[in-house]
């Protein structure tokens, strides 16, 4: 959207890094939330983010420097050695979307165990829901 009002971010390395760093630290801020099967899969989308930073990074100093890596003419990632960009790019931001999805089903469909562990409402039970109320005395 932002390419829409300043055309130039669409070709700028600095878009695509803010991006893969904002997501890693959405993704870091987020997993204290996460229990069980629900953290495990948040971790392999955190996992792969911090790769796909990595090859941002990458790609963000080469374009800084105007030095690209690996004896290429333009800025290389380290997978784009072997893969085309766009369709890496696809690949990246999918591996890291997949977990998400998986991650958040298995937050908002807890098992008993998970259940205790979790400290919000998404899954389905209010927090204190399982608490017995006290029944008021009758005088």
């Amino acid at each position: 959207m932002l390419g829409q009002w300043f055309p130039w971010l669409v070709s700028s390395e600095a878009l695509h890094y803010g991006y893969a760093i904002v997501m890693l630290a959405a993704l870091f801020l987020l997993r204290p939330g996460f229990a069980g099967r629900a953290r495990t899969w948040w971790t392999v989308a955190l996992a792969i983010q911090f790769w796909h930073h990595i090859e941002h990074l990458l790609l963000l100093i080469q374009a800084q420097a105007g030095q690209p890596f690996f004896g290429q003419a333009v800025p290389t990632s380290i997978a784009q050695l072997a893969f085309a960009r766009v369709e890496l790019h696809l690949f990246y931001n999918s591996v890291v979307f997949i977990p998400m999805l998986i991650a958040m089903y298995y937050h908002l469909r807890p098992n008993a165990r998970e259940q205790a562990a979790v400290t919000c409402s998404c899954g389905g039970q209010k927090r204190g829901a399982a608490r017995p109320r006290v029944a008021a005395s009758a005088a």
